[in-house]
């Protein structure tokens, strides 16, 4: 009690952990997590706008729409936490708990879950030794399949048409043999599977097999045998007889402007399953026609995949614009899903992005940063030395001082900029090489510059390619970005060890040109004492005195050898050449 009133009490304090198990989920685990179960498909009152009780935002099971106040209002205010409202059945708490609290729907007949029916290879598919297809027949209302042949010659797990089903009985009678259609009847093999026999089973057959192909079909099955074994997963989980509801506030109806809604697709989905169960529900206590029944279970069961996969088998449920709707799966999987987009790809502070464009007189390890951007990005660091230096008394005025763009403040962007390395990233970072640690130069324009023989790392050219800058905060970071990430220590390929920083374009089209020889150029046929004088021939000021890059020469150019008594001296001899090789061999 003494925590209960305590008002800094944190609600959810961090657990610590060092992984994620991932498993099936029972029956039994669905309930412990729900509040609830959801038995209406109402959402809101639309006269009171408050939600409907056991509905799909009931706040009974979910929790209350505003922070410590009932439904009715009976209790309101801090003091109250806590208190379940006698009323409306309400916990008193904050409203946030409408993100967590999850609610659950009890199935009037077992659904199978599609992930574990239709993915490749399908698992209960595999693990009941039958096709896919056949499942398919039985789950959805077409086959009978055998699941006791009792003392009939029929056997366990074969499929049985309508007309088959009728002659069965006939021959054998009613109560001689045990067959069904549906989920429940999938259930039922699953639940009978004896996982223990069944390993030494496949073991034996594994030893006896001829075929490749069969020996790959029994080495998958136990596998996935010896898996559900050793997880203690029970394989009639696969088929649910509980269906989890996820948090109102993670599928939220939010009021737009004119009386209108805006509503997750999930709130349409979980309406359909709503509606088809209590229909179901509905229809067995009447004890309808059987042919009504099944038709119902198989609706239920075709809006229970559209809710967990919308669009996996068959066409996809539509929305009134005739979009697809957006299934739980669809919220985790692909580009735009949970992992990719909100917890792999987060948004960063300190980080911007650009064009690139060439920097030909760039070293390797600096890139070309626009003044404007480095201004942006390396504020913390320019307001510090601002105040350090004493030309502003406080943050604010260092602010106001890098907002007026104050001739000081480029100066102290210059200090702060050297030897501070930035990241530069280009997506799709591919191999880590896609993102490299360079050492930045103000310049002026918008785009930012990169030395052209890291372009074969980054896959980066010059048609209009953007690149994201990240500015490393810590010392720690910097660290590691100067001592393992900058591009002059990125020389080798980590795939093969192959250089990738390559002479490549420009590079060797100049090389190219400085090396070739022309005849009868300007200065042909000309010695010379050293490299020295070979350079003040071609920097002449005078261009009709000045010496062809190109022109053929002869320089005189020291040797190492040694002599009779194995000491080392040099032999100074003249070497044909041309201007341009001698200047490449003074540069190597």
């Amino acid at each position: 009690m003494k925590d209960l009133l305590n008002p800094f009490k944190t609600f959810d304090e961090i657990e610590d952990f060092d992984a994620i198990r991932i498993g099936l989920a029972s029956p039994e685990m669905i309930r412990a997590w729900s509040r609830g179960e959801v038995k209406k498909p109402e959402t809101i009152n639309y006269r009171t706008f408050k939600p409907e009780r056991d509905g799909l935002f009931c706040a009974k099971i979910f929790g209350p729409t505003k922070d410590y106040e009932c439904l009715c209002g009976k209790y309101k205010r801090l003091k109250h936490r806590g208190v379940v409202c006698e009323k409306c059945g309400v916990e008193v708490t904050l409203a946030k708990v409408r993100r967590e609290r999850m609610g659950h729907i009890e199935l009037a007949s077992p659904v199978a879950h599609i992930w574990f029916l239709k993915s490749l290879p399908s698992r209960i598919g595999l693990l009941l030794d039958m096709t896919l297809r056949d499942i398919e027949r039985v789950l959805y209302f077409e086959s009978y399949v055998i699941i006791d042949p009792r003392m009939t010659p029929l056997e366990r797990g074969n499929l049985l048409t309508d007309e088959q089903y009728v002659e069965a009985i006939e021959q054998y009678g009613p109560d001689e043999f045990d067959a069904r259609m549906g989920a429940e009847a999938v259930y039922q093999l699953l639940h009978d599977l004896d996982l223990k026999q069944l390993v030494t089973k496949l073991r034996q057959e594994i030893l006896e097999c001829g075929s490749e192909t069969k020996l790959k079909r029994l080495s998958k099955r136990l596998k996935l045998v010896e898996s559900f074994l050793n997880s203690g997963n029970k394989p009639e989980w696969m088929v649910l007889t509980v269906l989890p509801v996820l948090p109102p506030d993670l599928r939220p109806l939010v009021p737009l402007d004119g009386g209108r809604f805006a509503t997750s697709d999930l709130n349409d989905l979980y309406r359909r399953v709503i509606n088809r169960n209590n229909r179901l529900k509905r229809l067995l206590e009447l004890t309808a026609p059987d042919i009504i029944v099944r038709n119902e279970k198989r609706m239920l069961q075709e809006s229970v995949d559209s809710l967990l996969d919308n669009g996996r088998r068959g066409r996809a449920i539509t929305g009134s614009n005739k979009r697809p709707l957006k299934s739980l799966a669809d919220m985790i999987k692909g580009k735009q899903g949970r992992f990719r987009q909100n917890l792999l790809g987060k948004r960063v502070d300190y980080s911007g992005r650009s064009v690139i464009v060439v920097g030909p007189t760039l070293r390797l390890h600096q890139c070309g940063l626009p003044k404007k951007m480095a201004l942006e990005l390396f504020k913390p660091f320019i307001f510090s030395k601002l105040q350090f230096k004493g030309l502003s008394t406080t943050i604010k005025a260092a602010k106001k001082m890098v907002e007026r763009e104050e001739p000081a403040v480029w100066d102290i962007l210059e200090e702060v900029i050297r030897e501070h390395p930035v990241l530069l990233n280009r997506a799709p970072t591919l191999h880590r090489l896609g993102i490299q640690a360079f050492e930045p130069t103000l310049i002026e324009g918008k785009a930012i510059q990169l030395h052209p023989l890291v372009c074969t790392a980054f896959n980066a050219d010059f048609d209009g390619d953007q690149m994201a800058v990240h500015v490393p905060l810590s010392i720690e970071a910097q660290l590691e970005g100067r001592a393992l990430m900058m591009s002059t220590n990125n020389i080798l390929s980590p795939a093969n060890g192959d250089p990738i920083i390559v002479p490549s374009q420009d590079v060797v089209l100049g090389l190219y040109y400085l090396t070739r020889e022309r005849i009868n150029a300007q200065g042909e046929g000309m010695v010379f004492a050293n490299l020295q004088e070979v350079h003040r021939a071609y920097e002449n000021p005078d261009p009709s005195q000045r010496i062809n890059l190109h022109a053929r020469i002869e320089v005189r150019l020291p040797r190492e050898a040694i002599d009779e008594t194995g000491q080392p001296h040099t032999i100074w001899q003249r070497v044909k050449t041309t201007v341009g090789r001698a200047m490449l061999s003074d540069i190597m």
